[in-house]
């Protein structure tokens, strides 16, 4: 193998006092060398990312290195100066961010933002840049590039957003890329031509690549190598195919079997005496005024979908963004009312009630959001929280907030209600939206990608608690996700969506292992790591 490109030497970076742990990373050493990719795997707070940062110069203020060297052609990084990382960014080391829509500034073009990485370097002319711009768009495969150059990021969808990420981090083709997360919150078709792109470009280019990802199925589809993470230590370094067949830590073992799909059950779903909710002929139709790529027509979110849900199933409703999936939950509690169909919930049609009517019987149908954080109120302390439903229907404020501490204690939270969501991890936010969902004391549960912005682990904490849950207080669940691997794994029955229609629908195991539907064919092949395809092989 070549001499590395990056090497990091006994790497330690020392977190603030106060913190939940001494180190974000110990006594950590690995290469990445030319034209391999190099898949960093860990769960949220492994110091994966720290490490990343350290490289790039991006260290959270009052995380410092203590002991060790990041080597990058003869520098130490950890050395350099602001002035002198500046220089390095973007020109010789790339990063793709997990988040491109925060990460793009919203008030400037596509195109400007892209010749503001050439501009910082002092490279081309003013049209120079502009016409560089176009070319890495084409290359990066975006549709209708002389368009999107003039896009503003709103205006692109999540996959769209994440392409340009790539371009501006290979527009000075740097010989390091660092990718932190880029596909964990996309569908998995897109997720699957990201990391086709991704891999593509750094062969063609030639690059090391550092690859941050909590989803072996993701090492599995394009690592060279793999190195474990936990708790800011390496637990176990090694070639891709040798840590995913023969795993030697207890760890890495523990990731591989937390990947959603690796076990499904049995149909536990029999035809129920009575629904407990008939959804007939919904359709839901949204107008749009027109944009930069799309001229004014309707969007049939959802067109004659009709399925209904038994007392204690678990439906899983899946589908890519666009497929109607979303839009239907929120029909479902009534936060958008549907143009034309019933939805009765045990014979009453919630979408003709209006008034107090509605607010009766909405609150046997709760929501969990996709995310917890922008759901919660970040001045608000999660007791209280929780406790704001049951307070707005007439519960008084000291037994609500009792209800809420007892509530947290069931999703195994006790003794945090005094506490705002910023304290809380990602998983343990989506602990308290569930808590705050099963305020009402509901009947059916709608949870909208509760568990996809989650590590693998967390996700399987989180289903879990859902399917203990369920049983103990005697829950229907409606479970939108874009997986199809998650929804096997919880649901008992499966409804496929596309285009607003329903195209596929019955046990969830038939649907997993013997799909009928073109579309489902394709959301399955679409899962990274379902057929490994080592880049070590």
């Amino acid at each position: 193998m070549s001499d590395p490109v990056l090497s990091i030497r006994g790497l330690t970076l020392a977190l603030p006092k106060g913190a939940d742990r001494r180190y974000a990373v110990e006594d950590v050493s690995y290469d990445v060398h030319g034209s391999e990719i190099l898949c960093v795997v860990g769960e949220s707070g492994s110091g994966k990312s720290m490490a990343a940062n350290a490289v790039m110069g991006l260290l959270p203020k009052g995380v410092r290195a203590t002991a060790g060297e990041i080597l990058f052609d003869g520098q130490d990084l950890l050395r350099l100066d602001e002035k002198q990382h500046r220089k390095l960014r973007g020109l010789r080391i790339g990063m793709i961010f997990q988040e491109p829509m925060t990460a793009l500034n919203p008030l400037m073009r596509v195109g400007a933002q892209i010749g503001e990485v050439f501009e910082a370097h002092n490279r081309l002319t003013p049209a120079e840049r502009q016409s560089r711009a176009l070319e890495l768009l084409i290359e990066v495969g975006l549709p209708q590039p002389e368009k999107a150059i003039r896009a503003y990021p709103f205006e692109l969808s999540g996959g769209q957003r994440q392409r340009v990420m790539i371009a501006m981090a290979l527009a000075l083709e740097p010989e390091l890329l660092i990718a932190d997360e880029p596909t964990t919150a996309l569908d998995v078709t897109t997720q699957a031509q990201i990391l086709e792109l991704i891999a593509d470009l750094q062969r063609r280019h030639g690059m090391a690549m550092m690859f941050i990802t909590h989803d072996f199925g993701v090492v599995a589809e394009i690592a060279t190598r793999v190195c474990v993470m936990r708790e800011g230590r390496i637990v176990e370094l090694g070639a891709a195919r040798d840590v995913l067949e023969r795993p030697q830590h207890d760890y890495t073992r523990a990731l591989i079997e937390a990947i959603p799909g690796n076990h499904i059950p049995e149909s536990r779903y029999l035809d129920p005496p009575a629904p407990l909710l008939e959804v007939s002929h919904l359709h839901k139709v949204f107008r749009s005024r027109g944009g930069l790529f799309k001229s004014s027509r309707e969007v049939h979110a959802l067109d004659d979908v009709s399925f209904i849900l038994a007392p204690g199933e678990t439906l899983g409703v899946v589908g890519e963004s666009g497929s109607g999936k979303s839009t239907l939950g929120r029909c479902v509690v009534r936060l958008e009312r549907p143009d034309s169909g019933t939805l009765a919930l045990s014979g009453i049609d919630l979408s003709s009630l209006k008034g107090e009517a509605l607010r009766r019987e909405r609150r046997r149908v709760q929501m969990i959001f996709q995310d917890p954080y922008a759901s919660l109120n970040p001045r608000t302390r999660v007791g209280m929280a929780i406790a704001q439903g049951p307070i707005a229907n007439g519960v008084p404020r000291d037994k609500a907030l009792k209800q809420a501490d007892q509530l947290l204690e069931l999703v195994g939270l006790g003794g945090v209600a005094d506490r705002f969501p910023h304290e809380f991890s990602g998983g343990q936010r989506q602990r308290i939206g569930i808590a705050r969902a099963l305020a009402l004391d509901p009947e059916l549960i709608v949870a909208d990608e509760a568990v996809s912005a989650l590590d693998v682990s967390i996700q399987a904490q989180i289903l879990e608690l859902l399917e203990d849950l369920k049983h103990r207080l005697s829950l229907s669940l409606l479970f939108i996700t874009h997986d199809l691997r998650v929804a096997a794994q919880i649901c008992d029955r499966i409804l496929v969506m596309q285009h607003g229609r329903i195209v596929e629908q019955g046990s969830a195991r038939e649907v997993f292992l013997n799909p009928q539907a073109a579309y489902t064919r394709e959301l399955l092949a679409a899962i990274p790591g379902r057929e490994p395809s080592l880049a070590s092989a």
